[in-house]
């Protein structure tokens, strides 16, 4: 079976980190290399935390780029309230030795994307969209060359989890993802709705524990932290795994369901800026655009993340 190829663009960000080892500990998936952007932390520390998390999973040779280091048109917003200063909080690891790759993380989108056969790459952006839309505008041609982008970001049913209408990664830079909404490619989305279903549990947790790995420590501690946050907020069990289920999806799409519908995003409402106005019931005429994910199977979600964190 042939790998499917993927870029991951990250603002690393603890469930951007175990979406990294899934991918990494997988072998249906070849990871081309990690794109960094300003998000969760700014982007001195998302490349830190990318290279951090390269190492704790063996593979310092996986290229990891710099890129953008702020939104299209804001400023920035980060998340250190929800990730902890570092964006790693929850486990002591060394800083890493491996170096950046030279070169910015959007020519290395572009030139990745025109050297590799055409409908062959996936991306798999778990942050701001910021790297991916400046690399559509700047080299409009890649659009047709993308396999999909599967992404995470946006709510529904769920709502906003950084505003009351928007979701983080699509609030911090609307302007970048109503580039990637209207560029034509297909769109895989992970919102809320169903990241909020994947919640952690204490047993959940005690499971990457047991692993008796380093990689299963960093896991169970980086989860420890997170979701402390989450159920202070939401009066939850748990936490949402977040960026995991893009990369779940591409493993075991059989584990989610959701519907093809048309997702715009909202760049000047005074109180929803960067909402995903998902058209969910199909009441407007607009044509479909994405394929948005509501339902997931959460114990088969946490056996496959639990059985491939253990490879590592």
């Amino acid at each position: 079976m042939t790998a499917q190829k993927i870029i991951i663009d990250t603002d690393p960000g603890q469930d951007d980190a175990v979406a990294i080892l899934l991918a990494l500990a997988s072998p249906e998936i070849e990871v081309l290399g990690l794109t960094c952007v300003a998000g969760n932390v700014p982007l001195a520390l998302t490349a830190k935390n990318a290279r951090i998390i390269c190492e704790l999973a063996g593979r310092p040779d996986l290229p990891v780029y710099a890129g953008c280091d702020r939104p299209l048109k804001r400023d920035l917003v980060t998340a250190e309230h929800v990730h902890g200063k570092t964006g790693l909080d929850g486990i002591a690891l060394p800083d890493p030795t491996m170096p950046l790759a030279e070169g910015h993380a959007v020519d290395f989108l572009i030139e990745t994307l025109r050297r590799e056969p055409a409908g062959s790459v996936t991306l798999c952006p778990i942050g701001p969209l910021t790297n991916i839309a400046t690399a559509l505008h700047r080299a409009p041609e890649i659009a047709g060359r993308i396999r999909q982008i599967v992404l995470m970001g946006g709510a529904y049913f769920q709502v906003g989890n950084i505003t009351p209408a928007a979701e983080f990664n699509i609030y911090v830079d609307p302007e970048a993802a109503d580039i990637v909404f209207r560029s034509g490619i297909p769109l895989v989305v992970m919102p809320l709705d169903v990241t909020h279903k994947a919640l952690t549990t204490r047993p959940r947790i005690e499971a990457f524990r047991a692993l008796g790995t380093r990689v299963g420590e960093a896991v169970a501690s980086w989860t420890d932290f997170f979701e402390r946050f989450d159920m202070e907020k939401y009066g939850s069990e748990g936490a949402p795994l977040h960026d995991p289920c893009t990369i779940a999806w591409l493993l075991r799409p059989d584990l989610f369901a959701g519907r093809e519908i048309n997702v715009e995003i909202e760049l000047h409402g005074q109180y929803t800026a960067g909402m995903t106005v998902a058209d969910w019931w199909r009441v407007t005429k607009r044509a479909p655009n994405a394929l948005f994910i509501r339902d997931v199977d959460a114990d088969g979600f946490y056996a496959l993340l639990t059985e491939r964190l253990a490879r590592l």
